[in-house]
Formats: structure tokens, C-alpha cells, sequence
């Protein structure tokens, strides 16, 4: 009898259920894109019902074309995109508002307003964030004060606040659990990293009631059954993390100094720091990696806003291409150094700037630049950005020397030789790409027992592909000079 595991991976712009055998090998998936609503400059949101229906969907069709017995799933892993923030009634399950999305602004006027040393002092001492509109607290306080009635409902216990894996749990268990794990709860700027509690400070700070937040578990832990009419099955739900700690975890970074970068729409560069929280001082984020049995693992991690999102825009927004694709053959030719920068921060600049008013631009443009040119660019844009992080880690003594990488832009050859050109870094390609879905997996295998330890997880990474540096140190650090010129530029423009 052949019994598997069931990952869901709930991202910014599609949802996927991934079939794994035990083995942790992927099978067969499903994917659905989803309407993305920007209702105003530097808002961002979705709907509710497309992130439940659409997950709910891919998971039906790939049972149904699999031909599977549910009974044979013997647990399902939950996976993010993190800080999107959900509010929605106990009693009917009714969204308050739309999903407000990790990269949505609407709450730097608050933040700016809020923001001095010491409450920054606090933030950063018990979350290990910085005060930001990425995060979820601001973004569940505007709905309170924004939405008619809400507040009031809140103080009267009537709302629950969720991260989109809460949200996707309370669905599938019919209302029956309101959990999250410790990786989705240090990304609210609410959790309490160290003591592994929510905080009554910031919960006063941000003037949000107690009773709207779930119960926070370890990564691998008993978070219910699913009703038995949505899958066919009660299926044990026994994994959850958030999407770039779940990365980590498919990429069996499990000793002190392993890192790991995600190019999804965004690009995340983590690197695991033990039991250790490592305070960094030059503007990244102090992180819970996972919690297993109860003891905490942490990372230091940079987040770049636009990575795939970037090409998205070249494709959708200026129509340079007609898929990413296409990228690669048009831009082997192109040299390294053709003078053109393209800085994507459509909605701020993350680590190590965060600078919220940023905004676009591409620089260097003469009448030699084409197409070509413009699409080498963005997609250099990304390793540019991984080096600014690669720069802040060193600067707080951590150097990771080989990175490995997944999500949709390392299909490209040419993407990730630049990446290790510019980082002056060995860059691994995994054998399974899915490694978000992946780290899902194994969470959920090791709470069912179908893995008995990280040295068991350890052993099935596999690199399909290593590209190692040929750039020469010179030759490195004047293209980054000049792309540094070129963010310095962007941010010049910045409304003071």
C-alpha cells in the first residue's frame, strides 16, 4: 500500500498542492493563479475567498487525478506567503476585509508616526523586527480602526486575526482550530521570539485585543484533521511554517551557517544561526527558523520585495516578453557590464534599506540599451539585491560561502551563474526545485513519523547543479559599486 504526503503552499500570487511519497520525492502537483487588487498607490491585497477556494481546489484535482485514496495521506504540511494579514468572524468564518498583503504600505504614515528609538528599541528586542508596513500588527490595527464596527466587535472577542495559514486551517478543519506555528507568529511583530509567547507590550502598542490571535505550536505538531467532506478523508494536518522558513527546512539547513535564497516574488536570504537569536545591527531580521519539541531554532534573514515580481512586470506591465521564460536566451549575449540599472522597489525597498517611499526606476539608458538590455538588467536586479544582503551578513560576521537556492527564477542558467558571479559564492540547485513545499512536507512527515530525525531529512538533499564564481574580484566590485550608485539615486528622490 503507497502512502503519502500532502503539501500546500499558499503564495502571493498562486496556490499549489504538491503529492510527495514518503520518500520525500514530489509526484505530482497542482497550481491556480489568483486576482491580485491594488486598490490605491502601494496597496496590495486579495481576496479572502480566492485563497481558500483556490487552495481547496488544487488539493481536490490532485487527489481526483491522481486517483488517490485520501485515507493514503497520512498528513498534510501548510506553507505561506507570511505577514498577509486576515481578519474574520468566529462564529461565520466571514472576512472582515480583504487579505492586506505582506508587500502592501498603506500603513507607513502610521508607522513613521509611531517610530522612535526607544519603541524601534522594543520592537527589535522582543520580535527581532524592525517597525515596518511589511509586518502584521499595523496591517491588523488599520482594519480594527478602519473597518465600520470592527473595533468594537474585537474587544467584544466576536474577531479572529490569522496569518494565511491560519486562515487556510480554520477552513479546513470547518472552524475548528485557530493555530498557528512559532515561524508565522515571530512575523507579526506581536510574538515574543524569545519567551515564545504573544506580547502584552506590543499587543498594547498596536492596541489589539488578545482573544483575536490563535494558539501558537511548534513547526511539526498536531493542528487538527480536515473535514472529511472537503478531501474525501480527516486528514491529519502535522506541518505549517512560513514559506521562506519552510525553504530552509527543504533544503536541510539544519546546521548553525547554512543558507539558504528563495526567488519566488520576492527574494529571502536566511541563514541559520542556532539556538542562538543573533541580534543584527545592520538592518535584517532576527527570525524563528522552527521549532521542533519545543526548542527554537533561529535565523538572521534579509526579504527583497520584487524578484519575480520584477519579471512579471517586464512581461505583464511593460510586455517586453511574453513569458520569464524567454529571459535566458535573449540576454546570454548580453555583456555583464552594459551600464543599465534597474532598481524594482515598486513598493519600497526591503533589507538592509527599508526605505518605504522608494520607488523605480531604470538608469543608464542610451540609445545602444535595448529590449535585451532592459531585461539583462532586471534580472541582475536580483543578484544586486542578494549581494546587499550577503554585505549586511557580513557586517554582522556572517558570511555564507555557499548558498542554495530555489523558487521560479533559478531555472535559469543565466540568473544564477551572475548570482554567483556577484556574490563571488557557490550557488546549489537542488534536484527538487519544490523545496518550499518540500520543507512542508518533511514538517508534516516528522509529525507522523514517516521521518525519525534531521539527519534522516539531511540525507535526501541532493544538488543537481553547482555554479561557481569566474568573476574577477575587480571586476565584482565595480559593477556593485555602480549599482549601489544607482539605489543611492532612487532614494534621492524619496520625499523627505
Amino acid at each position: 500500500m503507497t502512502h503519502y504526503l500532502l503539501a500546500i503552499d499558499q503564495g502571493t500570487t498562486s496556490s499549489r498542492a504538491v503529492l510527495f511519497n514518503t520518500d520525500g520525492k514530489p509526484l505530482a502537483s497542482e497550481s491556480e493563479t489568483f486576482s491580485q487588487h491594488y486598490p490605491q498607490n502601494g496597496w496590495v491585497e486579495h481576496d479572502p475567498n480566492d485563497l481558500w477556494q483556490s487552495v481547496l481546489r488544487c488539493c481536490q484535482k490532485l487527489i481526483a487525478k491522481q486517483n488517490i485514496d485520501s485515507k493514503h495521506i497520512l498528513a498534510i504540511g501548510i506553507t505561506n506567503q507570511r505577514e498577509t494579514t486576515l481578519v474574520w468572524e468566529k462564529n461565520s468564518g466571514k472576512p472582515l476585509y480583504n487579505a492586506i498583503v505582506w508587500q502592501d504600505r498603506r500603513t507607513t504614515p502610521f508607522c513613521e508616526a509611531l517610530i522612535s528609538d526607544e519603541i524601534s528599541q522594543l520592537i527589535a528586542d522582543k520580535t527581532g523586527l524592525l517597525l515596518d508596513p511589511y509586518f502584521s500588527a499595523t496591517k491588523i490595527r488599520w482594519i480594527l480602526d478602519n473597518v465600520p464596527g470592527a473595533r468594537a466587535q474585537a474587544e467584544r472577542g466576536e474577531l479572529a486575526f490569522g496569518t494565511v495559514d491560519s486562515y487556510l486551517l480554520w477552513h479546513l478543519t470547518a472552524g475548528e482550530m485557530h493555530r498557528t506555528d512559532a515561524t508565522n507568529a515571530s512575523r507579526t511583530m506581536l510574538f515574543n521570539i524569545h519567551s515564545q509567547q504573544w506580547d502584552e507590550d506590543l499587543l498594547r502598542l498596536f492596541d489589539i485585543p488578545a482573544s483575536m490571535l490563535p494558539e501558537v505550536l511548534d513547526s511539526a505538531a498536531f493542528f487538527g484533521k480536515t473535514d472529511a467532506q472537503l478531501l474525501g478523508a480527516a486528514i491529519t494536518i502535522g506541518g505549517m511554517a512560513g514559506d521562506q522558513q519552510a525553504a530552509l527546512f527543504g533544503h536541510a539547513c539544519f546546521q548553525q551557517g547554512m543558507a539558504k535564497s528563495t526567488y519566488g516574488t520576492g527574494c529571502f536570504l536566511m541563514l541559520n544561526t542556532g539556538e542562538t537569536a543573533l541580534k543584527s545591527h545592520n538592518r535584517l531580521l532576527t527570525t524563528v527558523a522552527y521549532r521542533l519539541n519545543g526548542k527554537v531554532t533561529y535565523a538572521i534573514e534579509g526579504s527583497i520585495f520584487m524578484a519575480g515580481a520584477t519579471m512579471q512586470w517586464i512581461v505583464e506591465g511593460l510586455k517586453l516578453l511574453r513569458h520569464a521564460g524567454e529571459s535566458e536566451a535573449m540576454v546570454k549575449d548580453v555583456p555583464l557590464d552594459h551600464g543599465v540599472f534597474l532598481v524594482p522597489s515598486f513598493t519600497g525597498l526591503g533589507a538592509p534599506y527599508w526605505d518605504p517611499n522608494a520607488r523605480g526606476a531604470i538608469l543608464g539608458l542610451t540609445r545602444d540599451s535595448g529590449i535585451d538590455t532592459i531585461v539583462a538588467a532586471a534580472l541582475q536586479s536580483v543578484g544586486y539585491q542578494t549581494k546587499d544582503l550577503q554585505k549586511a551578513m557580513e557586517k554582522d560576521g556572517l558570511r555564507p560561502t555557499v548558498l542554495r537556492v530555489d523558487g521560479g527564477m533559478v531555472k535559469n542558467n543565466w540568473v544564477l551563474s551572475f548570482l554567483a558571479d556577484i556574490l563571488g559564492a557557490v550557488v546549489e540547485r537542488p534536484e527538487v526545485t519544490e523545496t518550499t513545499s518540500l520543507g512542508a512536507a518533511y514538517l508534516a512527515g516528522l509529525q507522523c513519523g514517516v521521518f525519525d530525525s534531521l539527519e534522516d531529512l539531511a540525507q535526501l538533499w541532493q544538488c543537481e547543479r553547482r555554479f561557481e564564481p569566474k568573476l574577477d574580484a575587480a571586476a565584482r566590485n565595480c559593477l556593485y559599486a555602480k549599482w549601489q550608485h544607482a539605489v543611492a539615486q532612487v532614494r534621492l528622490q524619496t520625499p523627505t
